[in-house]
């Protein structure tokens, strides 16, 4: 059984044509900018089994040829066992799969039994095997500011990313651009160069911070942070985009 928050029907951002999306509950992450903070806690939302959710996108797979199913959240990779069993059913009815994660759950160098590799990985790699994509959020390029933003050190995040390059696992890289935060031209600057030494990147996505979310922290009497920090622009994600993509090029 997984903890599930809702399920989207027809979700178009979420990956390669029209998606089954899949939010699960759960996440151990704060971003200051999330607009789902009602997926936090894990045991909120509702109990399902893997088999309950293919049938209902079985119901309509017709309407889903081009497109697939995509485990959102919320942070999938904290109930991966659950998303291993939904995305190997998956894979059992040539569903196309894809995870879109912020890559925290990934075990760190200090989870090692001291003279070998990391520990967990055979839990990544069987779920890997059943994953045809990644959406892999990089909130920040820089520890610290990764942390103060979000609660959390990106360096597994980061560990991650190379994780999947060494496994050729095709990524779309998503990245929030938040005045004051990420639109800034040193930081879009670094993190094009780390994405430049990435092989199997086939996609960036830059998004504009919005605050569209905040209604939620209002109703759940959480203190929404950046509730005084101004929209992104088009011209101005435009723009980011452009540093960034500078950079992978040099």
């Amino acid at each position: 059984m997984g903890y599930i928050h809702s399920l989207e029907t027809f979700g178009t951002v979420d990956g390669p044509g029209v998606r089954f999306v899949v939010f699960f509950q759960g996440c151990p992450m704060r971003c200051q900018y999330c607009h789902n903070p009602d997926t936090w806690n894990p045991k909120d939302g509702q109990q399902m089994e893997a088999g309950e959710i293919i049938a209902r996108f079985l119901r309509n797979a017709s309407f889903y040829k081009n497109g697939g199913i995509t485990a959102t959240g919320g942070e999938p990779m904290l109930q991966i066992d659950f998303l291993t069993e939904l995305f190997a059913m998956a894979k059992q009815h040539g569903i196309h799969t894809c995870l879109d994660t912020s890559g925290v759950m990934f075990p760190g160098e200090e989870e090692t039994d001291g003279a070998g590799p990391r520990k967990g990985l055979e839990k990544i790699d069987a779920m890997l095997d059943v994953t045809d994509l990644v959406m892999l959020d990089i909130k920040h390029i820089r520890p610290a500011e990764h942390k103060a933003l979000t609660g959390h050190s990106n360096r597994n995040i980061l560990a991650f990313a190379r994780y999947l390059e060494q496994k050729q696992k095709p990524v779309w890289i998503r990245h929030v651009v938040v005045p004051g935060i990420t639109f800034e031209k040193e930081e879009l600057t670094e993190l094009g160069r780390f994405l430049k030494t990435l092989s199997n990147v086939e996609k960036l996505e830059v998004l504009p911070y919005h605050a569209l979310g905040k209604v939620k922290y209002d109703n759940l009497g959480i203190d929404y942070v950046l509730k005084d920090t101004p929209q992104l622009t088009k011209e101005q994600a435009k723009e980011a985009e452009r540093i960034i993509r500078s950079a992978m090029e040099a």
